[in-house]
């Protein structure tokens, strides 16, 4: 009897160890990217550089509540959720250290929410390509 009770609490150890480690693994990443695109939605200005989900570039001539008012050609307005607002450039303040930022084609920096788990995914598999290689 007593072993087939610790055999049970054993099972039940290893189901709480995979129940955490998936919590650290899955839902603290997907939360902390989620406050960083509520930060970076906040943060939003008229006259920002943006980048929707869509992939259509703009400037910010407009903000209500849960719509942006994007121009993306002269006396051209689109309207756009605020959540469909992917990326945002701006010139890098003073002190401001840490951020992720990627360069673009004209030599435009564009920040996004997602860019710190990108740059680390592109690094681990360009490492894992060298590997392969050689």
């Amino acid at each position: 009897m007593i072993g087939a009770s610790s055999g049970g609490s054993g099972f039940f150890l290893i189901i709480i160890v995979a129940f955490v480690l998936l919590w650290f693994i899955v839902v603290r990443p997907q939360r902390k990217r989620q406050t960083q695109q509520q930060q970076m939605l906040g943060d939003l200005r008229v006259g920002d550089e943006v980048l929707t989900a869509g992939g259509i570039y703009g400037t910010v001539s407009r903000l209500d509540e849960d719509q942006v008012t994007v121009e993306i050609a002269p006396k051209t307005e689109v309207r756009v959720a605020r959540r469909a607002i992917a990326g945002v450039t701006r010139e890098p303040e003073p002190g401001e250290d840490g951020e992720a930022e990627t360069e673009g084609q004209d030599g435009e920096r564009w920040r996004s929410a997602f860019d710190d788990e990108d740059l680390a995914d592109s690094k681990e598999s360009e490492t894992s390509n060298e590997e392969k290689r050689g």
